[in-house]
C-alpha cells in the first residue's frame, strides 16, 4: 500500500511538472462540489484542494511552485541581489536594550550567522556575568521551523515557563526549565498558548491555557504543580463561547494572576486571582455584558479601567479592590473625547502613562499622580508611531517607549518623567551607508466617495519625481481595528533606492482615527474598506505621484482579502499586486465552524448562517466574484501549515484565477511547504521571501539590477 501511495505520488508529482512548463501555467482540476446556504446554491469547483494529506493537492502546489520559478527565472539573480542587500543593512551581532525586573537585567541578542535570538540575563548590573537563558540557534537545529512563543521567570528568578512550536501551527508545547541548573524539567504540556502562562507566587504552581488542536481557539485554563503529571493538572476555568478568545497573564504588580476573555470587539471579562493563593478560585472582575469592553491595569489598592462604557473612544475610571463589580463605585479619570481614542495605559509609583490616537497618529501622555500635571511627548515628524515600552518595574521614574518614523530608524527611549529628559538608548543600526536625510515622508488625505477623508502617509526618497512617472507601491491592511502606522522598514530602501514611492493607506477598518473608523469598517459596513483604498489609489494617479501602469498593491491576510477585493472591483487602476496569506474564500470559511478561529470572526464579518450577513459576504467575497476579465499582475504566497488562513484560501482563489482570466498577465503561487502564516521563521530566512515579492514587482516595471 505505501509504495503504490509513493508511485501515484510521483506520477501527480511528474505530471505536474510538465504543466508547469506550460506558459498559462498548471491548471487544478475541476471537481465540481454544491454548496448550498440559506437556500441559496454555490458551485465550488475546487473545493477539494483543502485536502491537506491528498498526494494530489501537494503535487498541485508543488507544480505552482515550480511554475513560478519558471517564470521568474528573468529575475532570480535579482532575487538573490535583493537578499544580499536586505541582509546586508542588518547588524548581524546586535543587542537589544536591557530592561530589569527584579535581580536581573533581561536582553536578548543575535550572534553573527545565527537565524535566531539569544536570550541572556545579568544579575545586579549590566556589568555582571552572562546566563543563557535560551539559545534560540541550538533550539531551532534539526528543525525546518522553529519558533520561541515566550518564557515567564518564576518569583524566585530560578525557573522559566517556556514554550516551543516546530510546525508552525501555533500549537505549543509548554516546557520547564532550572535556569540556575540548566536542567530542563520532565514536564511536558503540548497544544497550549505560545506566550499566555503564568506563575504563581509559590514558584511551584504555574497556569496555562490548553487550545483545541481542531478549531486553536484557546479555551481552557489549567493549574499545573511542577513535577506532577500533566494528566493531574487542574481545570480552572473552561470558556464556554466559542465566539471568545482567552489570555492570561500576571499584573505588573504581581499580586494578581488574570484570565482575560474577549469577544472580538463586542464583549470583555477578568477574572482574578491572588498569586500567593493559586489553590484558591478565580473571581470575576465585572461580569461580560455585550457592548462593553475593558482592559484593567492594578496600581497598588485600585485598579484602572480603561472602558468604553458610555464612550465609544474609551475613557480611563479607578475603582477600589474589592469593588470592581459595583459599577457605581467605579470612579472618572479621563472623560470620553471624540476626538481622541484612548488605546492604552501603563501605571508607576507617581505616574500614569495613556497611549493615545489623535487625527491617524500616536500620542503618548504622562501624567504626574502627585502634581496632577500632565504632558504629551513631542515627535516633530508628520508621520511617525510612538508607544509605550516594555516597563515591569513599578518603583520607577523612568518610562521607557520606542519611536520610529517612515524615515526615522526605530529607536528606543527612556524618558525621565520627573526631569523631562530624554535618552535614546538605541536606534536600529541601518548598515550600507543609509542616511535619513535622503528620504522624505508625506502625510496627505485622500477623500473617499462619501466624503471621508483618508490619511495617507508616504515616503520617497529625495528627487524621486512626482509627475505620474514613478512608480508606487500602496499598502493596507484594515480590519480588527488593528492600525497601521507609519514606521521604518529598512527592507523597504530596496524600493525607495529603485526610484519607488511607498505609500500606506489608513483605511477604515483599522483604528487609526478612533472607534468609529473601525466600526465604519466592519460587518456590513466591510464595503468601506476597499473603497477607500481604490479611492486612495485615484487620488495618487490624480495627484502624479504614479500612474496607473506602474501603480503596485499589496495586502496579507485580511489585508489580502483587501487586494481580492479591490482587484474584482478596479484591476484597471493596478499594475500588480501582492497578496500575502490572503483570506480570499470568506463565504465558505465563515460557514465551517470547525476552521481555526472561524467562530471568533462572527463579530468582524458577520454570522453567514444569517441571510443578511452571507449576501452581504457573498458580493464581496473574491473568491466568490472572480470573472471572465482582465486582472493586474498577481503574485499570491501562503503557507502550508498556516493555522489562520488555510493554504487552500489562495490555493483556490489561483485556479479559479487561471481558468476564467481573460489576460496573459502573471499569476503565480507560492507555498511554502514548510512554514505558517508568519512565513520562514529565521531572522534571514523571511528575507527571501520579501525578496521575492519585490523581484516580482519590480521585474513588472522592468527593473532588474
Amino acid at each position: 500500500m505505501k509504495r503504490t501511495y509513493f508511485a501515484l505520488f510521483c506520477l501527480l508529482t511528474s505530471l505536474s511538472m510538465t504543466q508547469a512548463q506550460s506558459p498559462i501555467g498548471p491548471k487544478a482540476t475541476i471537481k465540481p462540489k454544491e454548496l448550498n446556504t440559506n437556500g441559496h446554491k454555490r458551485i465550488d469547483n475546487y473545493y477539494y484542494l483543502n485536502e491537506r494529506e491528498n498526494p494530489e493537492v501537494i503535487a498541485y502546489l508543488n507544480a505552482e511552485n515550480a511554475y513560478l520559478e519558471q517564470v521568474l527565472t528573468p529575475v532570480k539573480d535579482l532575487r538573490k541581489k535583493l537578499f544580499d542587500e536586505m541582509k546586508g543593512r542588518i547588524k548581524e551581532q546586535d543587542e537589544s536594550v536591557p530592561y530589569k525586573e527584579g535581580n536581573y537585567y533581561y536582553y536578548s541578542r543575535y550572534v553573527m550567522g545565527g537565524e535566531y535570538p539569544v536570550y541572556c540575563r545579568k544579575k545586579g548590573s549590566l556589568d555582571g556575568p552572562e546566563e543563557i537563558l535560551f539559545d534560540g540557534n541550538a533550539m531551532a537545529k534539526g528543525h525546518n521551523y522553529y519558533h520561541l512563543g515566550g518564557y515567564e521567570v518564576s518569583d524566585n528568578e530560578e525557573l522559566a515557563i517556556y514554550a516551543e512550536d516546530i510546525v508552525s501551527r501555533r500549537l505549543y508545547t509548554l516546557r520547564v526549565k532550572n535556569l540556575k541548573t540548566g536542567k530542563v524539567y520532565s514536564d511536558r504540556i503540548p497544544d497550549v498558548e505560545g506566550d499566555n502562562f503564568a506563575w504563581a507566587a509559590d514558584n511551584k504552581t504555574l497556569f496555562y491555557i490548553k487550545k483545541d488542536p481542531q478549531t486553536l481557539l484557546g479555551y481552557q485554563v489549567y493549574r499545573h504543580v511542577l513535577g506532577t503529571s500533566p494528566q493531574t493538572d487542574v481545570l480552572v476555568y473552561e470558556e464556554a463561547d466559542n465566539q471568545f478568545y482567552m489570555g492570561l497573564g500576571r499584573s505588573k504588580s504581581k499580586k494578581y494572576i488574570a484570565i482575560g476573555s474577549d469577544h472580538n470587539g463586542v464583549a470583555t471579562e477578568y477574572r482574578l486571582l491572588e498569586a500567593s493563593q493559586p489553590m484558591g478560585p478565580f473571581k470575576v472582575f465585572l461580569p461580560r455584558e455585550k457592548g462593553h469592553e475593558y482592559d484593567i491595569v492594578h496600581d497598588q489598592d485600585k485598579f484602572y479601567v480603561r472602558t468604553n462604557w458610555k464612550a465609544e473612544n474609551f475613557r480611563l475610571m479607578e475603582v477600589p479592590e474589592g469593588k470592581t463589580a459595583d459599577r457605581t463605585a467605579w470612579k472618572e479619570v479621563i472623560p470620553h473625547r471624540p476626538d481622541v481614542y484612548l488605546a492604552n495605559m501603563d501605571v508607576f509609583v507617581n505616574h500614569l502613562v495613556l497611549g493615545e490616537r489623535k487625527d491617524g497618529l500616536t500620542d503618548i501622555r504622562v501624567i504626574n499622580q502627585q502634581t496632577k500635571t500632565d504632558e504629551y511627548l513631542d515627535f516633530g515628524e508628520p508621520a511617525y508611531v510612538a508607544g509605550i515600552g516594555y516597563n515591569p518595574d513599578f518603583n520607577t521614574n523612568m518610562l521607557r517607549f520606542s519611536y520610529s518614523s517612515l524615515t526615522t530608524p526605530n529607536s528606543t527611549f527612556d524618558y525621565n518623567m520627573d526631569t523631562k529628559e530624554k535618552t535614546v538608548k538605541k536606534q536600529q543600526e541601518v548598515l550600507g551607508g543609509f542616511d535619513k536625510a535622503n528620504y522624505v515622508s508625506e502625510r496627505v488625505y485622500a477623500t473617499s466617495r462619501d466624503g471621508v477623508q483618508v490619511p495617507v502617509s508616504l515616503v520617497y526618497r529625495k528627487g524621486t519625481p512626482k509627475d505620474g512617472s514613478a512608480p508606487l507601491l500602496q499598502y493596507a491592511y484594515g480590519s480588527y481595528g488593528y492600525s497601521i502606522d507609519p514606521s521604518f522598514s529598512s527592507t523597504r530602501l530596496s524600493l525607495l533606492d529603485r526610484g519607488f514611492i511607498f505609500a500606506i493607506a489608513h483605511i477604515r477598518g483599522g483604528q487609526e482615527m478612533g472607534r468609529r473608523w473601525y466600526e465604519d469598517g466592519k460587518m456590513l459596513k466591510k464595503k468601506n474598506t476597499f473603497n477607500d483604498f481604490v479611492d486612495v489609489s485615484e487620488y495618487l494617479i490624480k495627484n502624479k505621484y504614479t500612474s496607473a501602469d506602474k501603480l503596485f498593491a499589496m495586502g496579507g491576510s485580511a489585508g489580502g482579502l483587501l487586494m481580492g477585493a479591490v482587484i474584482n472591483q478596479a484591476p484597471q487602476l493596478y499594475r500588480g499586486v501582492v497578496a500575502s496569506v490572503p483570506f480570499v474564500d470568506v463565504v465558505t470559511t465563515m460557514l465551517d465552524e470547525s476552521i481555526p478561529l472561524t467562530t471568533g470572526e462572527f463579530e468582524e464579518w458577520g454570522n453567514p448562517q444569517n441571510q443578511p450577513y452571507y449576501e452581504y459576504m457573498l458580493s464581496y467575497s473574491p473568491y466568490d466574484n472572480v470573472e471572465k476579465k482582465a486582472y493586474p499582475n498577481l503574485l499570491v504566497t501562503t503557507g502550508l501549515h498556516d493555522s489562520q488562513v488555510q493554504y487552500w484560501e489562495p490555493a483556490k482563489w489561483v485556479a479559479k484565477l487561471r481558468a476564467l482570466k481573460t489576460d496573459n498577465n502573471q499569476l503565480l503561487l507560492h507555498t511554502n511547504m514548510e512554514a505558517g502564516h508568519g512565513g520562514a521563521s529565521g531572522r534571514f530566512q523571511v528575507l527571501k521571501e520579501i525578496a521575492l515579492e519585490y523581484a516580482f514587482i519590480l521585474n513588472l516595471v522592468g527593473i532588474t539590477q
